[in-house]
């Protein structure tokens, strides 16, 4: 064991050598995101954003090996790079002039992004959960990238304000708490967390939790219509945009919030108050676990080992953003599931793009949209690397997914607010 960490202190003894003596020649540093060149690309993002947030730019080469970053030299930015074991190149001025051009050749589908700050991040999340409870804490915290944890109060207090991005954890935003009624009314959990959000709702003034929701879905939108940036996974997307549809109707059942449903409130959904979704059916029983015909969790049929998405092909140049937002070292993704998995493709509105489907299955897994001056991203499934993910399930272990594609989709929404925005060319 001794002779071993003498070793491993040579080695980094050596590399750092070895950086230092680079720095006569040296310009860049590219972090390239292919699948042969980078060991490590969710730590790729997190330094990404550590330079970023040094107040240095960073370009963000799309399309160029699997979207790679390129940044400006110093050793200390080099160190980083090899105690967080992400792999890069040193590139002379001439290098980078020659990368740059390559990409800015008419020929290539590429463009390079420019990225001027780090994002202030929020992640909207109940008191006492665990980071490994929710996918984007899980890897935000392994890619060292610093939020905020915020939730209901900080919300109705305008907090959203100081913030670039925002996530929405597994959230029931219908106030019927995730549905979880027919497996898990009589667990201690479940008993416990309705009793808090009863009690939260009664201290924030209101009469009952729906309401309450309803009243943070409502500021939610307010912030990503003023130019916020908003991502959502699982049940955070669909419930997200029913809580807006019904927002002057109770689609609660008895044993959620003591009264009786709104008589034929299906017929009175307003679907031009959603971001996403339109024409879309309730699912009224509460003992069913899913809140609409907008998911496919339980219709779907597709075996496990044959469960992937494919990501669409942008241009570079003409649709930066979808471009930034699809980065990836595969176009193959692995597909997982979650309460919400995968929307039907019927019930999207046309003015919001599918990142990412199943088109054998009909099916969109990844899809972004523009509101008002913001932009929201919702992604079906709970976690890219836990197929089916439970309650009690032991936590994903990212030490043993650093290459992950399907972790590497929420980092590209995590540096989108950086980028500086061009218009879309006509």
């Amino acid at each position: 064991m001794f002779r071993l960490d003498v070793m491993r202190i040579r080695c980094l003894v050596l590399a750092l050598f070895l950086v230092a003596s680079t720095k006569a020649f040296a310009d860049y540093i590219l972090i390239p995101m292919d699948a042969d060149s980078q060991t490590n690309h969710l730590k790729a993002y997190g330094i990404t954003y550590w330079v970023l947030n040094q107040n240095q730019n960073v370009k963000w080469l799309l399309n160029y090996r699997g979207g790679s970053f390129l940044l400006p030299y110093s050793e200390t930015i080099a160190k980083e790079c090899l105690i967080r074991s992400v792999s890069y190149n040193v590139l002379t001025d001439a290098d980078a002039v020659s990368v740059l051009e390559t990409i800015k050749s008419p020929s290539q589908n590429m463009d390079a992004v420019l990225l001027e700050k780090a994002p202030k991040i929020a992640v909207y999340s109940p008191s006492g959960k665990q980071p490994w409870d929710d996918a984007v804490t899980l890897v935000l915290t392994y890619a060292e990238i610093p939020y905020d944890i915020i939730y209901d109060t900080e919300v109705l207090n305008d907090a959203l304000l100081l913030y670039d991005w925002l996530h929405l954890h597994h959230e029931d935003f219908t106030g019927q708490y995730g549905k979880f009624y027919r497996a898990y009314r009589n667990a201690a959990w479940y008993i416990e967390q309705q009793e808090e959000a009863e009690a939260l709702a009664a201290d924030l003034g209101f009469q009952k939790v729906s309401k309450e929701k309803l009243a943070v879905a409502q500021k939610i939108k307010d912030y990503v219509l003023g130019g916020g940036f908003m991502f959502a996974m699982c049940s955070a997307t669909d419930s997200f945009d029913i809580a807006l549809s019904a927002q002057h109707l109770d689609i609660c059942e008895p044993m959620f919030d003591g009264d009786g449903t709104t008589p034929n409130y299906q017929a009175q959904l307003d679907f031009s108050k959603t971001f996403a979704f339109k024409d879309f059916i309730i699912e009224r029983d509460p003992n069913v676990y899913e809140f609409s015909t907008i998911d496919q969790t339980n219709t779907r049929q597709v075996p496990k080992e044959s469960d992937y998405f494919t990501l669409m092909d942008y241009s570079a140049k003409w649709d930066p953003i979808p471009t930034m937002l699809n980065q990836n070292h595969t176009a193959l993704v692995k597909g997982f599931m979650g309460q919400t998995t995968a929307y039907t493709r019927s019930q999207i509105k046309s003015n919001v793009l599918i990142l990412g489907e199943n088109k054998i299955n009909g099916e969109a897994r990844y899809i972004h949209g523009i509101k008002g001056k913001g932009f929201f991203t919702f992604y079906g499934g709970h976690d890219p690397e836990d197929y089916t993910h439970r309650v009690g399930d032991p936590k994903t272990e990212l030490e043993l997914h650093p290459t992950s594609p399907g972790y590497r989709l929420i980092l590209n929404n995590v540096l989108f607010p950086a980028a500086k925005k061009k218009k879309r060319k006509t």
